[in-house]
């Protein structure tokens, strides 16, 4: 295999974030393509035994089996660090396996979390459910409080994990004031940056330890496959990430991770146009219903601290009206946004949290999350923005509002 400059550090970590979402990591064969290569294999051939045991001893540089290394797996988990600026990634089959591997590779019976109350419900689920079932104990905190985090601490806390923005309420987490408690007390701070991706927000530069993604959203950026991502530190990575997930098996296929390549290449310039369409509906629906929940727009209570961190809207937030009924209303009064629960998309799509994403989440949860029954998520496309207010406009006044 031959490696292009790009592959030297030195070189990439230099280069502008639109240039490493286009050749960061890119390794050629002797073919000399210039699009990544997709390498569908499972296992690997050795010249001979002592090379197939030097590899697996660790003396050997070379592929061993597609759990652990494949060579287009690796292009996309060298362009995720590079863009997160990050040491080193490691990939996963979705982001539930990632949020989940983050968590489970550093807990252990007897260990403290301390979770961000305002999560998508599957990461509720793994903090209020999964994590008990092992002797793992969860406090759970309005992570827009910083305080509380600090509060919360307890000789045994091992972990904070949070959203910044939350899904789908948009809370927005100070992340140099959180990650600053969590390293004063050397505690690991891990953060499911899936709504802003590298391209809006690195919270490695605020001071956290632990970066984790779907890939689903942003990065693929077309609805096509799943993916996920966890970033950090080489020794985090190598030394107890990998362990975790090398024994546990929740690997990324080659494809999936071909896919999400080409996703990363238009990364930034769809997140920016997505953030412009997403403004522009967001003012439309501001006057319209009983509230929206987009920290983008100057209303907002946490503006000043989003556009700090974030410094663009990105293309996803909620709003709300009166309950179910006229949410569900709303939803089937559409004509060209999609009735979907994913995010990211190229698509609009919109859901109703507290049936879909948040269903599995007990209603006193909920409630605590600040899910209500009328709330909507929206998730704005590159579609032309007007033809989506006139979708909203008409179906808005169907259920009078």
């Amino acid at each position: 295999m031959k490696r292009r400059t790009g592959q030297d550090r030195s070189v990439t970590r230099n280069w502008k974030p639109a240039t490493q979402a286009i050749r960061g990591g890119t390794m050629r064969s002797e073919f000399g393509e210039t699009s990544e290569a997709l390498f569908l294999s499972s296992g690997y051939a050795y010249d001979c035994a002592g090379d197939a045991a030097a590899r697996f001893a660790g003396e050997q540089e070379g592929m061993t089996y597609s759990r652990l290394q494949n060579p287009t797996v690796q292009m996309l988990e060298e362009r995720i660090a590079l863009l997160e600026g990050a040491e080193a990634c490691r990939t996963m089959a979705s982001g539930m396996a990632a949020m989940t591997a983050a968590l489970l590779c550093q807990l252990e019976a007897g260990d403290h979390l301390v979770g961000g109350r305002a999560a998508f419900g599957s990461c509720r689920w793994l903090t209020d459910t999964l994590l008990p079932k092992f002797g793992i104990e969860t406090t759970v905190v309005d992570a827009r409080d910083a305080q509380q985090f600090q509060d919360a601490i307890r000789p045994n806390t091992k972990v904070f994990f949070f959203e910044t923005p939350a899904n789908p309420t948009m809370d927005v987490v100070d992340l140099e004031a959180v990650c600053g408690i969590a390293k004063a007390h050397g505690i690991t701070s891990v953060v499911d940056n899936a709504f802003a991706t590298p391209a809006l927000q690195r919270p490695l530069k605020f001071g956290a330890d632990v970066v984790a993604y779907s890939a689903t959203k942003m990065m693929d950026g077309q609805g096509r496959v799943l993916a996920g991502a966890v970033t950090g530190t080489e020794s985090f990575i190598n030394d107890t990430l990998l362990p975790f997930t090398r024994n546990t098996g929740p690997t990324l296929s080659p494809f999936n991770a071909w896919v999400v390549l080409k996703g990363l290449e238009t990364l930034d310039l769809r997140i920016r146009r997505q953030s412009e369409n997403a403004l522009k509906v967001g003012r439309f629906l501001e006057g319209r219903v009983p509230r929206i929940n987009f920290p983008a727009l100057p209303s907002h209570p946490q503006h000043n601290l989003f556009m700090r961190q974030m410094g663009d809207a990105g293309p996803i937030f909620s709003f709300e009206v009166e309950g179910r009924t006229q949410a569900h209303g709303l939803l089937d009064a559409l004509q060209l946004i999609d009735i979907s629960n994913n995010i990211g998309d190229s698509r609009s799509l919109m859901t109703h949290p507290s049936s879909t994403t948040h269903s599995g989440v007990a209603e006193d949860k909920r409630i605590e999350m600040g899910v209500t029954e009328g709330m909507l998520r929206l998730n704005v496309g590159l579609e032309d923005p007007e033809d989506l207010i006139a979708d909203l406009d008409r179906a808005l006044g169907q259920v009078g509002l």
